[in-house]
C-alpha cells in the first residue's frame, strides 16, 4: 500500500493509520481497527465515519479474481478524438461509461487523449470490443493497443 504524505489533507496521522489498515483488510472489525491504531472503539467509529462522509474512504469491495472470473486478458487501447471541445469530450466520457469492459480509463497529455485499460476473456473478444465498442464511441478518430503479456503488481494485490 502506498505511504501518504503527512503534509496533505486536513487528515491527521491516526487517519492515515487507519485508512492503511482499512486498505490492507477492509473486514476489519471497528474493534479490531481500533486495536490496530491505539484508539478505543467509540473514536475510531467516529473518525472512519467522518473518513467515509468526507469521501477519504470511498467504499468496500471485494476484490477478485478475474482470471478465474473468465477475464484473463488485459489491453491497454489509447484513444485518440477527432477535437478536445467541451462537447466532444462530455460525449466520450458518457459513452465509455457504458462499456463494461472498460476497467479504467484516464485523460492522458500527451500524444493522444484518453488510455482504457480493457478486461477481456481472450484476444479475439478484445478485438470484437475494441471494433465494435471503443472504436465507434462519439468522436473517437483513432486507437492504438498494447497487449498485455503478464501482470506484475496490480491494484489490490
Amino acid at each position: 500500500m502506498p505511504k501518504y504524505p503527512e503534509s496533505q489533507g486536513p487528515i491527521d496521522r491516526l487517519d492515515r493509520r487507519i485508512i492503511e489498515e482499512l486498505q490492507t483488510d477492509g473486514r476489519l472489525t471497528v474493534t479490531e481497527l481500533a486495536r490496530r491504531v491505539g484508539l478505543s472503539k467509540t473514536p475510531c467509529q467516529l473518525r472512519m465515519k467522518r473518513l467515509m462522509d468526507e469521501g477519504y474512504i470511498r467504499g468496500f469491495r471485494a476484490v477478485v479474481d478475474p482470471v478465474k472470473l473468465g477475464l484473463a486478458q488485459i489491453a491497454f487501447a489509447e484513444v485518440k478524438l477527432l477535437d478536445t471541445g467541451d462537447k466532444s469530450m462530455r460525449e466520450f466520457r458518457k459513452a465509455v461509461l457504458q462499456v463494461e469492459q472498460v476497467e479504467e480509463c484516464h485523460m492522458i497529455a500527451g500524444n493522444f487523449d484518453f488510455l482504457l485499460k480493457v478486461r477481456t476473456k481472450d484476444i479475439a473478444s478484445y478485438r470484437q470490443v475494441l471494433g465494435e465498442r471503443i472504436s465507434t464511441l462519439p468522436n473517437v478518430s483513432s486507437t492504438s493497443s498494447f497487449v498485455v503479456m503478464e501482470t506484475i503488481v496490480e491494484a489490490g494485490d
